[in-house]
């Protein structure tokens, strides 16, 4: 009996390479790597490449179509993808290119605690990640043009040109938050933050005070002694 299934790009890449003939983990773990698939789903762990085959067996998305071994190789199973996983992937596919989802990465989750850091800490960090983004930039070009020169068709690299859009765009954000911090535009004092941050909780508090029901008030006047 199947079981529900939740969609990953690790799952779907593993469909998705299925649909094209039956594979090994092994080899669908070395197509990913060949494919440059490995630049937006993660395999650097066997094991949880191997942990979504068994999920995807259990959930009848993919089934063993043989099992064999050769001199060179420990025995190997052999999966291929069944009707139900093919029309799971269509599904995912379109859910993930239509539907945005909060994925909660860690720099936006950094941001959110700048306080915890001096400007000059601030800077030097993200100075160095500027200059990570843009040696990954320079590297995403050239891989571009390798492409382009190989006349690959747009359709099997628009993950590498979003990629890059993406980077690129950081990558602007970064230095003008830079520049920023730099020049003086961008200052604070923990001080009026802590102050601020306390009025608001101070204004929370009491709202949720002062936010009784109707019923709540009905009730404690109900529950109040008569007086004789």
């Amino acid at each position: 009996m199947s079981t529900p299934f939740r969609s990953s790009p690790l799952a779907l890449t593993v469909l998705s390479l299925l649909h094209y003939r039956p594979l090994h983990p092994y080899g669908i773990q070395r197509l990913i790597r060949q494919w440059g698939k490995d630049t937006v789903v993660n395999v650097s762990q066997r094991a949880s490449l191997y942990r979504t085959i068994e999920r995807l067996a259990a959930a009848g998305l993919i089934a063993v179509r043989e099992t064999g071994r050769d001199q060179l190789y420990p025995e190997r199973t052999v999966y291929e993808i069944t009707k139900a996983g093919r029309e799971t992937a269509r599904r995912w596919m379109l859910d993930m290119l239509g539907e945005p989802k909060q994925e909660y990465p860690e720099f936006p989750a950094a941001l959110s605690h700048l306080l915890l850091l001096t400007p000059e800490e601030i800077g030097a960090a993200l100075r160095r990640r500027a200059d990570v983004l843009e040696r990954d930039l320079a590297a995403m070009e050239a891989a571009a043009e390798e492409q382009r020169k190989h006349g690959l068709p747009r359709i099997t690299s628009l993950e590498d040109e979003y990629r890059l859009a993406v980077t690129a765009a950081e990558l602007r954000w970064l230095e003008s938050v830079l520049a920023d911090l730099r020049d003086g535009r961008l200052v604070w004092s923990r001080e009026e933050l802590m102050a601020f941050a306390a009025g608001v909780e101070a204004s929370d508090t009491a709202s949720a005070e002062g936010a009784a029901s109707p019923q709540d008030a009905a009730s404690a006047e109900g529950a109040a002694p008569q007086r004789t």
